[in-house]
Parts: C-alpha cells; structure tokens; sequence
C-alpha cells in the first residue's frame, strides 16, 4: 500500500492542508472526529481522493487490561466511515489503576512507555490481537517517546517491536522524531533500532519536530523538524522506501509556507536516498504466533508497576524503585503542563474567566487531584475544586464561573452535588 507524502491534519491547518501542493493523504487524530459524519474540510479532501488515516491515542493498548470494547467499536467506525486502508494506534499505556489493583482509575493523559519485558509483550501481544479482531481493517502501531525508562528492561526497543510483529503480524508505524527523542533521553541508538526491527512490517513513518531543555529532549510537536531528525529518516531510508511519510504538528502551527518548507526537507531527504535503499521483499506476518493469553495473575502485576508509575507522576506518590526520580520529575511537570493547556483548549472560557491566574491555579489543583476521565472532565472538576474552596476571590468571576459549571455539569453523586450546589447557591445570593 503506497500512500506517499502526508501531512496531520487538524482543525487549525484545515484550509492550509488543503492548499498545500503534492499531499497524497492526510491523518487525523480518531478521538477528535464523530463516528457518524466529518469535518467539511475532510469530506472535500476525500473527494479529491486524499486518502484519511484515522490516529488513535486513548486506546492504552500496552496497559494491563484488555481494551475496551467501545473505544475499539468507535475506532472501527471511523474507520468505515473514512473508508481508510488502514487505522494506527500507538504501544503506550494510557491509564491505570481500577479492580485490578483496588483503586482509582488514573488517566495519564499522555503516551506512558511500556516496559519492554517478555511479561508486558505478552499482555500487549494479546491486546493487539484483541484490537485487530476488532477493527474491519489492518493496524498499525507507533513507537513512543520517552522522558523515562522503565528499570531492569530485557528487551531493546527494536527487539520488542520484532517480536511484537512476529506473534501478531500488526504492522509499524515508525515516528523518527521519537527515536531521537529516546536517543537523547535514554542513549539508545536510532541507528540500532532500525537494524533490529522488521523494516519491511512498516505501514509509515512519522516525522515531527521538537526542543531540548536542560539535556532532555521534549517531543513537542510544536517546533520545525531538526536536521537530526531528518538524518534518521535517512538512515531508515537506506535500508527501506517507505510506503509513507507524514508531518505532524499539534500546535503553535506556522504559516502554511514553512509547512511546505517542511514537506519539501522531507521529500529532499526521501530522493537522496535514491536507489541505495535495501528493499527487502515483504515477509509474510504471521497472525497469531502465541494463541493463549496472557494469565491474569500477570496482568495483575502489569497492572500494580503501571500504576505504581502512574501515580508517581501524577498523584505524588514515591518514586517506584529503579526509576530516575528526576526523569520523574521533569515526566510529572510535562504531564500537569500538558493537562493546562489541553483544558484551556477544550474550556477557553476557563482561562478567560481566571485570566492571568489560570496556569498558576490549574497546575496546584492538578499537582493533588489526578486526572480520571478525559480533558472535558477534567475541565469540570477544576471548576468544581474552585468554586468548592471559594474561589476565585473576584465575586464577578467567581459568579461567571459559577454560570459556566451549571451549564455543562454532568450529574453527580448526591453528596458531591449538594455541596457544589450550596456553594453555588451562596454566590449567586451574594450578588
């Protein structure tokens, strides 16, 4: 499957992704289009055959319990519904806690990397097959990058996704730009994982841009893509053409001129490799090399170091043994930072109601309070923990903020609601 040279598409670059020359597909995170109809911006791209490739971030397919059957029923609607070749997900835990370990169910928010022992490719091979036998077309899965490693690891990076396609013949979506993310923030050589993986299982290839501070590398996806970045698509590139290669950019999104500077560095890149590529005849998967699965007792102690780590870094707990407590320091002020600026995305009247104090009041409240549902949610319970404490001090704010949580607020447990309910009942009396 051909795809060529794509490019992220979100909301913010619509018109831009349109306009753009020589685009041959596009892809869209899953969790940000409905299952029954799309943006008018992707129905015209369809039309013009730009193929759509829907990314998925929420499914937590390398987390200890088995994937949630309405999360895998919305993916495959999208699916159909784009009339994709293929749906991408990532090897990423994204939450944990819940009946396995007896207590709270902990979102992280972000892509957490799975420890890459025989224990987690299990659960994560079983997973996959899970997921697969789910969807109504191919899969593939992306490498992830890093600010931690797990301790007392068995496998290398490119050891784990051979296997991992070895037992369940999922195909790789290979993000460079994270490769030199973990190259910086771990040591590991990019050029040693290409040599280690089956190139020849690669669906396509992410490159995406970044920033290092204090010797960590940050994948932001917010910077231009950096001359490093671009040298391992061409390490890659010498041992394979790869059927597709797509530009990702999530925020602080330049003109549309850089963006076709962008795609115009990669395709460079792409020709220079030339006839030197190593194109290895594609193997044959094998679509189930380990049938059983994965013991529940293992998936318990899976699912015990997976929220271990989880609730270090978001609920400030101790730092599990063998973890670099300052890697989890600086994992932790990512994932709160992340947090902030996701909720101001999806609630813009929060910080035009709190104004400058905002960031400030929304990373105390995230430091105590973990996130457990998704950034809407999230958004909610920030609001409720403000007016709860009485805040903010400003009554007109305190009053608007007041008027913003009844009006998206869920139903509540009784205990919860009643005490919001007095204290908003206490400001609107105060007015």
């Amino acid at each position: 499957m051909k795809l060529g040279i794509g490019i992220g598409w979100r909301p913010e670059i619509a018109d831009a992704v349109e306009a753009l020359p020589g685009i041959d597909w596009v892809e869209a995170v899953a969790e940000n289009l409905c299952d029954d109809h799309l943006p008018a911006s992707l129905v015209r791209l369809r039309e013009r055959g730009v193929t759509v490739v829907p990314h998925g971030v929420s499914l937590g397919l390398g987390g200890a319990d088995r994937p949630d059957p309405g999360r895998l029923a919305g993916l495959a609607a999208r699916a159909t519904l784009l009339g994709t070749p293929l749906v991408t997900e990532h090897i990423a835990f994204v939450r944990a806690g819940g009946a396995r370990t007896g207590s709270p169910v902990l979102e992280a928010g972000h892509l957490l990397p799975v420890p890459r022992t025989w224990a987690a490719l299990d659960v994560l091979c079983e997973n996959v097959r899970v997921a697969q036998d789910s969807l109504p077309v191919p899969l593939a899965l992306e490498n992830i990058a890093a600010l931690v490693s797990w301790p007392d690891e068995e496998l290398t990076e490119g050891q784990f996704l051979a296997e991992l396609v070895d037992r369940t013949g999922v195909r790789l979506l290979i993000d460079v730009a994270n490769l030199h993310t973990n190259h910086v923030n771990r040591g590991e050589d990019p050029a040693r994982a290409l040599d280690e993986l089956p190139v020849e299982a690669i669906a396509y290839v992410h490159v995406a841009g970044g920033v290092e501070k204090d010797g960590v590398w940050h994948d932001t996806h917010a910077h231009p893509v950096t001359a490093p970045v671009l040298g391992i698509l061409a390490e890659l590139r010498s041992r394979i053409s790869p059927p597709g290669v797509l530009l990702e950019r999530d925020d602080d999104f330049p003109p549309a001129a850089e963006l076709a500077g962008e795609l115009d560095a990669i395709r460079a890149t792409l020709d220079a490799g030339g006839d030197r590529a190593r194109r290895p005849a594609p193997g044959t998967p094998r679509t189930s090399a380990d049938p059983n699965p994965a013991p529940e007792d293992l998936r318990d102690r899976v699912a015990v170091a997976q929220t271990s780590l989880l609730s270090a870094l978001v609920a400030g707990t101790p730092a599990p043994e063998g973890f670099d407590r300052r890697r989890l320091r600086v994992q932790s002020l990512a994932l709160a930072a992340k947090r902030a600026d996701v909720v101001a995305k999806v609630a813009p009247e929060l910080p035009e109601i709190l104004g400058r104090g905002y960031r400030d009041q929304f990373l105390a409240y995230a430091g105590s309070r973990p996130m457990s549902a998704g950034y809407r949610r999230d958004a909610l319970d920030f609001a409720e923990h403000l007016l709860l404490t009485g805040r903010p001090d400003d009554a007109s704010a305190r009053r608007r903020l007041t008027h913003w949580w009844q009006d998206r607020a869920a139903p509540r447990p009784p205990r919860r609601a009643t005490r919001l309910a007095r204290a908003a009942r206490s400001v609107l009396v105060g007015r």
